[in-house]
């Protein structure tokens, strides 16, 4: 004879079952989460996400101890006051205890503030005035891509931001269109890019390499696919690199055949080329697009192949891009691809 189980097993069944299905999902999901090659949290590398992890390591301290002290008590109080069967009557019932009524109201306060006040000290510091001598960086979003002006060098870029060691940089965010988020956890942290408004992120690098940007404020089509990178280099590279973003292309380049299929496509409208007559401002500057390591946000590794099918057909790529599809012919495709890398 088959017993019926209890609605309480039945139920204690059920959750056993859904907790068993996913614990995989969790695993992976942590596996992801701790890739340093993305965009991990867990390492800082300058001073602002520094600062962050150590918030985030007193709060972690802080719930630590408050888990262990409230489940310690739990635990106690269930094995001193259980029941064992042999009680005649109820035990006293107590009504109220002054001292731990007061206790529990005052350490929530203390423990908030221990939290509270560390956090927005450093919100405020993130947000102060720079230092003389920090590098100015006037970023704005775009849909969907990130547009890097430098006022102290007199250019602009997009999608790559070369930063000097160990130099303080400012970091003036805007947005032309929509919200939108500059988010580099692991060198500048998070904020909203926000039309009419110009916030600021202030930080130093502390060491060389390339960090990762996302857009991680929900801005329509494109958003995903809204990405930029940080290059942290030498003070010396990082002056090499600004000076020859300063230099416009050589005249020559108005004659090349290139130039003339680049003009002849209408790109001139929305692009500009330093030097040139190609002198718009809808869709990011060209005139060093050739020396950048990704292109169409960050989406695409620069190279010919990668350059053809964004001409080809941008949409493809990045759905709902501005970029119209100019229906370019592979002979102006051809002619316009090696023009653009070679534009160093």
């Amino acid at each position: 004879m088959r017993i019926p189980r209890s609605p309480l097993a039945s139920r204690a069944a059920s959750a056993g079952r859904s907790i068993a299905a996913v614990l995989p999902w969790l695993g992976l999901a942590l596996l992801t989460g701790c890739n340093e090659s993305t965009m991990s949290t867990f390492e800082g590398h300058s001073d602002l996400t520094k600062s962050i992890l150590d918030i985030y390591g007193t709060i972690t301290w802080i719930d630590t101890a408050l888990f262990i002290l409230v489940q310690g008590v739990l635990i106690v109080a269930v094995i001193k006051f259980r029941a064992t069967g042999k009680e005649t009557e109820l035990p006293e019932q107590v009504h109220g205890n002054l001292p731990m009524e007061i206790g529990w109201t005052i350490a929530p306060v203390l423990i908030l503030m221990m939290i509270a006040i560390p956090t927005v000290s450093l919100i405020f510091d993130s947000q102060a005035q720079a230092k003389d001598g920090a590098l100015i960086v006037n970023a704005t979003g775009k849909q969907w891509w990130f547009q890097f002006g430098f006022p102290q060098y007199n250019f602009e870029t997009a999608n790559e931001l070369h930063i000097p060691l160990g130099r303080q940089v400012d970091i003036r965010l805007q947005s032309d269109n929509v919200i939108h988020a500059f988010w580099a956890p692991q060198i500048a942290a998070k904020r909203d890019m926000i039309p009419g408004r110009v916030n600021h992120i202030t930080f130093t690098a502390d060491k060389i390499g390339e960090y990762l940007g996302q857009c991680a404020e929900y801005c329509q089509d494109s958003h995903a696919l809204m990405k930029f990178r940080i290059e942290v280099e030498s003070s010396e590279d990082f002056e090499k690199w600004a000076k020859a973003q300063a230099t416009p292309q050589a005249d020559t380049v108005d004659d090349s055949e290139g130039y003339k299929a680049f003009q002849g496509a209408t790109c001139v409208a929305c692009h500009a080329i330093d030097g040139t007559n190609a002198q718009g401002h809808i869709g990011p500057s060209l005139t060093h697009v050739g020396s950048r390591k990704r292109f169409a946000a960050s989406v695409l590794e620069m190279n010919e192949a990668n350059l053809k099918l964004w001409l080809k057909d941008p949409s493809a790529v990045k759905p709902g891009c501005k970029m119209p599809n100019l229906k370019l012919t592979d002979e102006q495709i051809n002619t316009i691809v090696p023009f653009l890398q070679s534009l160093k």
